[in-house]
């Protein structure tokens, strides 16, 4: 197969280790910035450029889109759904998962486990907004904040206050979570393919921290999952629409919560912590899928 990894940098540790996987099981994987892609849309024969050439046809296409470039990202992706690529996450459902508002709402919806959030625009609403999610301490997010960033732990109601009220005039969209102080500063990572979750690991927060991100000084140890975890976490990737996703579970009193759900799960950490070949899965994954994509493709023909 000819597969193609949409990556900004060929150099990061989960584009170098899908590029290994892809070569080891005889593919030909070519990494493609999507900055550097561009449209052909017409009637006729729709394509894909880069540097002044068509692109070739590819079996599949493994999407590593950057939050700050999921606009033009997804653009691109999707341009390569309509001429017939398999997607390993589709574009719409990319789009689903990085919208964390829009998210929350449809795990809730289909009765996912979910910390109590609030979201408003009005101060007026502060106070009322603040008792909705047990009052403090209570956690403050931006919603386009990733890897920790934009995420606020404020101990206090009036701390809360000051926050949410500086964020509002800033134009910011914000939501506010209840604190699940049980979890004592620990996640847990369970990166799904397909119906499986086929590896785990717990994301402990440095001392004097409370965001569990490995990029953020946090550790990260091999940990067994429970059968709700399991279940939870895959029902969470599914509601998605995701087949590859990273889902984030908090252990509370009352049974695991999503925190979020990634559709552009790093490997680095899951594969240190676990000593399983991701990559080598996600490839196997996808040789399966795309088989009967064409397949599909072929009878709509």
């Amino acid at each position: 197969m000819r597969i193609a990894i949409l990556s900004r940098n060929p150099r990061l540790y989960s584009t170098r280790r899908l590029v290994e996987a892809g070569e080891a099981r005889g593919h030909i994987v070519d990494v493609l910035d999507p900055l550097r892609c561009y449209m052909n849309i017409n009637a006729r024969e729709s394509s894909i450029h880069m540097k002044g050439k068509d692109l070739p046809q590819y079996d599949a296409i493994i999407p590593r889109i950057g939050a700050s470039i999921t606009f033009f990202g997804t653009a691109v992706l999707r341009q390569f759904e309509m001429i017939g690529t398999y997607p390993l996450n589709e574009s719409v459902a990319i789009s689903r998962s990085r919208d964390k508002l829009r998210s929350l709402q449809l795990l809730s919806r289909k009765g996912i486990g979910l910390p109590t959030t609030g979201f408003a625009s009005q101060p007026q609403d502060i106070p009322d907004l603040i008792e909705m999610v047990g009052g403090a301490p209570l956690v403050i997010k931006l919603l386009e904040g990733t890897q920790g960033i934009g995420v606020v732990l404020a101990e206090t109601r009036q701390a809360a206050e000051s926050v949410i009220e500086a964020f509002m005039g800033l134009e910011s969209h914000i939501m506010v979570q209840e604190y699940i102080k049980e979890a004592g500063g620990a996640d847990i990572r369970c990166f799904v393919i397909g119906d499986k979750v086929i590896a785990a690991m717990k994301r402990q927060a440095k001392p004097g921290e409370f965001r569990s991100n490995l990029h953020r000084g946090g550790s990260a140890s091999l940990v067994k999952l429970t059968p709700a975890e399991r279940a939870t976490a895959v029902k969470a990737a599914k509601t998605m629409g995701l087949n590859v996703a990273g889902v984030d579970i908090l252990r509370s009193n009352h049974g695991p919560l999503v925190m979020e759900v990634n559709s552009s799960p790093g490997l680095e950490g899951i594969e240190g912590a676990t000593g399983k070949d991701v990559a080598d899965q996600i490839i196997s994954f996808i040789e399966k899928n795309a088989k009967a994509n064409k397949t599909r493709t072929k009878g709509k023909g």
